[in-house]
């Protein structure tokens, strides 16, 4: 077992979704470099004894029903032992390959001084949908969309990285498998304005993260998702989603383009649509209604009212040089 002067707790997310917890947690127990801590964050009366079956995660759990994804993230930071250096926050519905953690920290100690945060390698990732559309060079000219992982475009939307063969910098980091230094969630906090599912935290967070402390994908801290059915929204409220949070994070961050976020969204919600009647399948047209409903929304004087109630405190601020 590897040791080495970093102090690592973990945060694990969860909504009785016990047999997804125990597999997580498992696999967790099975690391070459264990955690210092697991804090389980959320709700369901089950928690508490499936973290009693892993003493030596020494295991923790907060109950914070009815809590957002963020809200049980903060809570769980919060609530992270005083001397934890290192705070990662890990998904129930995840399974980490034996030498995730030791990946991790190997990395960061090789790192430079301005090291904010370091993400897990996806390696069962579903295929990029519309692979050849995105990318055709007018759509990356354009600020669309790229081919290039773990970029943010002045859309406002984010490139994935599913199945890395090397360690890579980017501009933002999945938050179901991450670690970040103590001292960056002390500046910076997940945004509580994502509600509930809270779609897009994760590129919140980690890009304004990125505008002053590097953020890298570790090629060799190795994962699998495996999507619970349970705690996952509707299609029509996944669409509204979709269309409220993008924008919402562009509205954030003045060099990105709402212009260019709308027209990206309306093409996603085309091809939605065009996948619905292509498989004669009534989600997508959910999905599409929940996108024309976010729109609309975001025209009205409630929305203007709920991105008020963002509080500089929550948000942290700065850029890189």
């Amino acid at each position: 077992m590897t040791e080495n002067h970093h102090k690592l707790a973990i945060v694990v997310p969860t909504i009785g979704r016990y047999e997804e917890l125990r597999r997580m947690l498992r696999s967790a127990a099975a690391q070459t470099r264990l955690p210092d801590e697991v804090i389980i964050a959320g709700e369901g009366e089950g928690n508490e004894q499936v973290a009693r079956e892993f003493p030596e995660l020494h295991a923790k759990f907060i109950n914070l029903p009815g809590s957002s994804i963020c809200d049980a993230r903060n809570a769980g930071m919060e609530a992270a032992r005083p001397d934890a250096d290192l705070i990662g926050f890990f998904d129930d519905d995840i399974v980490l390959e034996p030498q995730c953690f030791e990946a991790l920290l190997r990395f960061w100690d090789s790192g430079t001084p301005d090291l904010g945060g370091l993400g897990c390698n996806l390696m069962n990732g579903a295929p990029m949908f519309a692979r050849r559309l995105k990318g055709l060079p007018v759509v990356s000219r354009l600020g669309l969309y790229d081919t290039a992982p773990g970029a943010v475009l002045r859309s406002g939307f984010h490139t994935m990285m599913p199945g890395l063969d090397r360690d890579l910098y980017v501009r933002w980091l999945p938050s179901w498998a991450v670690v970040y230094s103590r001292k960056v969630l002390e500046e910076f906090r997940f945004d509580e304005w994502f509600e509930s599912y809270s779609y897009l935290e994760d590129l919140d967070l980690s890009y304004r993260v990125s505008r002053k402390y590097r953020l890298a994908m570790v090629a060799g801290a190795r994962f699998y998702h495996y999507p619970s059915r349970l705690g996952r929204p509707d299609p029509y409220l996944f669409g509204k989603k979709e269309v409220l949070n993008r924008l919402y994070f562009v509205s954030k961050h003045p060099e990105l383009s709402r212009p260019l976020c709308c027209l990206a969204l309306t093409i996603r919600a085309a091809m939605s649509l065009f996948l619905g009647l292509a498989h004669r399948d009534a989600s997508y047209f959910q999905r599409v209604a929940g996108n024309v409903a976010g729109f609309l929304f975001t025209g009205g004087k409630q929305w203007t009212r709920m991105r008020e109630k963002t509080t500089t405190a929550t948000l942290g601020s700065g850029s890189r040089s």
